[in-house]
């Protein structure tokens, strides 16, 4: 194979029980006496050398002949195999490579005091291995995953680079690290207490009680972590980590579950502590607006999930993420996406006043005397539009979301739709022990059409998960699979309660351009929640904008045109937005600029027109 190429094997898809070896008895060297495909048995005598099962395949990387070949790619029936052609630009070995036929990662992130770096890209590309590396808590093998690895070589690699001052530090205990975990919903699993008692044992910088005010947690101080929202989950977990006295802060996903004050005051803390306390951040994020808000920089990750991932040198925000959308990396010359990703002026479809699917009247849900309260003003949804939802958390949201599918009883109003309701939730829970693909098979008579695929299963990228359980999918995975689920039932109303959860920006954009399709081929309708103004304006037609006291009363308004809507919720929370002048994409701006003090006075919250 050509120093340019890898081979990648699944391990977890590759089921030797269940083929003929059909990858080896084709492959074209093998045919002539070589053992370019044999198993991991034949290959090593010492199983400690290898992961997997000793039946499983091992691929030479030196006897196979590449993408030019690429027939195991093909004769396999599981999808186990890839053959990879590298972008020719990489001349170096990897930076860290997990072993033979696994994943490899190019390029490291350049932590620099003061500063908030971003890293931007899709998830399985690498950003956790290169946290771990930056973190010390491994030594990148430089490709070398047949012997030890050490710090001394590793010094050596990077001596004259940008990287050395950081690793050198490493190296000598110099750097103290503190970290936010991506998936919030696991911290119940590592920590039994109230949240007062997480929160003490982490208040290295005598900021906790600053925190606790600012990200609005006070509430819930004396509550056990287990009854947490996600979002007060979210919240806790960013004060615990910024309440930390590190060198090196790194933030796996600050926005999940926040609605989009909370993003802007999250994004608000981090830039505060690079720029008053000198401190180094590194901050993953899917949500581009406030990405775009609080990083000085960012580095771009591409590559092919699962099999290798680039690092980027790092790039100026703007032009950073505009290259993202647009899937063309200048300096690199490389293009990463087929497609741009545009952004339209206003709504996507002109707005919709054709056939009513629904008209609802006023509604109102208490939880009980003290306890939250709802009020709905009464309105139409149409036929074929899609309604977004936007709003604060703990506004009642997914309290409509649950009277309109008919889980809970309104107090006064009535909304016997007499429709078939699709729902998916904010919280997908699993607890079936079931592969992807019967689950799926047991829900739409159409699983495995062409037009199932083309439509849901591609977009969704569900092809190369279909065969897993459901109990062994990460959160993305699970969101993808439960959208899927939505879409594939036979309604009159799709409701999504929160589809952008743990998805990256290319899952968020195809899970968006999914919807957003199916609805127009379908004349279907949808009402989205979400708090992804990226989505939102991707995705809705009109706008449903709840305002109130977060936990105490809600009030959701009809629905009305994007503008008027996105204007009434944005000057709720005093935040202006922009649009690029190269992409057309929204943009926050910063709070008190003259552009944000200008569209203030003249009430265009959302963007000028």
């Amino acid at each position: 194979m050509a120093d340019d190429s890898i081979a990648v094997v699944d391990l977890d898809r590759c089921q030797p029980d269940r083929c003929n070896y059909e990858c080896a008895n084709f492959c074209p060297p093998n045919r002539t006496g070589e053992e370019c495909i044999v198993t991991l048995e034949e290959r090593h005598d010492d199983p400690d050398l290898y992961d997997g099962g000793p039946e499983q395949i091992s691929i030479s990387e030196e006897l196979c002949l590449g993408e030019t070949c690429g027939i195991c790619v093909e004769k396999c029936p599981f999808d186990a195999i890839e053959i990879i052609n590298l972008p020719s630009e990489l001349t170096d070995d990897p930076v860290h490579r997990y072993g033979e036929n696994a994943f490899a990662l190019y390029g490291l992130p350049i932590p620099e005091s003061g500063t908030v770096t971003g890293l931007l890209g899709p998830n399985g590309i690498g950003k956790s291995t290169a946290v771990h590396a930056l973190a010390g808590e491994m030594i990148p093998n430089l490709g070398q995953y047949d012997t030890d690895p050490d710090w001394e070589t590793v010094l050596d690699r990077y001596r004259g680079t940008a990287l050395q001052n950081y690793l050198e530090r490493l190296t000598d205990d110099a750097v103290t690290v503190a970290r936010k975990p991506q998936y919030i919903d696991r911290i119940p699993d590592q920590f039994d207490g109230k949240t007062r008692q997480l929160l003490a044992g982490t208040d290295e910088r005598g900021v906790v009680d600053d925190l606790i005010d600012r990200l609005s947690i006070r509430p819930v101080i004396d509550q056990p972590i287990d009854t947490l929202s996600g979002g007060e989950l979210q919240r806790v977990a960013l004060a615990a980590t910024l309440a930390r006295d590190a060198d090196f802060y790194f933030l796996d996903e600050i926005t999940p579950y926040l609605d989009i004050g909370q993003r802007v005051t999250a994004a608000r803390l981090v830039r505060e502590l690079a720029d008053e306390e000198d401190r180094s951040m590194l901050v993953v994020e899917h949500d581009l607006a406030v990405l775009d808000l609080l990083a000085d920089r960012i580095h771009v990750a591409y590559g092919e999930p699962g099999a290798y991932g680039v690092i980027t040198d790092p790039k100026s925000v703007r032009n950073g993420i505009n290259e993202y959308l647009q899937g063309y990396l200048d300096n690199e010359n490389m293009r990463i996406r087929p497609n741009e990703i545009t952004f339209e002026e206003h709504a996507p479809r002109e707005s919709v006043t054709g056939t009513p699917l629904v008209e609802y009247p006023d509604l109102s849900k208490s939880y009980g005397e003290g306890e939250f309260s709802l009020d709905v003003e009464g309105g139409t949804i149409y036929k074929s539009e899609v309604l977004g939802v936007v709003g604060p958390n703990g506004i009642g949201k997914s309290t409509l979301a649950k009277l309109f599918a008919g889980s809970l009883e309104p107090d006064s109003g009535d909304v016997d739709f007499r429709l078939d309701i699709a729902y998916k939730p904010q919280y997908v829970e699993v607890d079936q022990p079931m592969r992807v693909d019967t689950f799926l098979s047991s829900i739409t008579d159409d699983f495995g059409t062409s037009f199932w695929n083309t439509e849901i299963a591609k977009p969704l990228q569900l092809e190369r998960i279909m065969e897993q359980q459901l109990t062994d999918l990460s959160g993305g995975e699970r969101q993808r699979v439960a959208i899927a689920a939505c879409l594939s039932k036979d309604a009159d109303l799709y409701l999504l309660d929160e589809p952008s959860a743990h998805l990256d920006v290319e899952q968020r954009v195809q899970a968006t351009s999914a919807i957003r399709r199916y609805a127009e081929n379908h004349d279907a309708t949808a009402m989205v929640i979400d708090h992804d103004i990226y989505m939102i304006d991707l995705l809705a037609d009109r706008l449903m904008v709840f305002d109130g006291e977060p936990a105490d009363h809600g009030h959701a308004s009809k629905p009305q045109d994007m503008r008027s809507g996105m204007n009434d919720f944005l000057a709720d929370l005093n935040i202006t937005f922009r649009r690029d002048e190269r992409t057309g994409r929204p943009r926050i701006n910063k709070p008190e600029s003259q552009l944000d003090r200008e569209q203030k006075r003249a009430g265009e919250y959302y963007y000028a027109p």
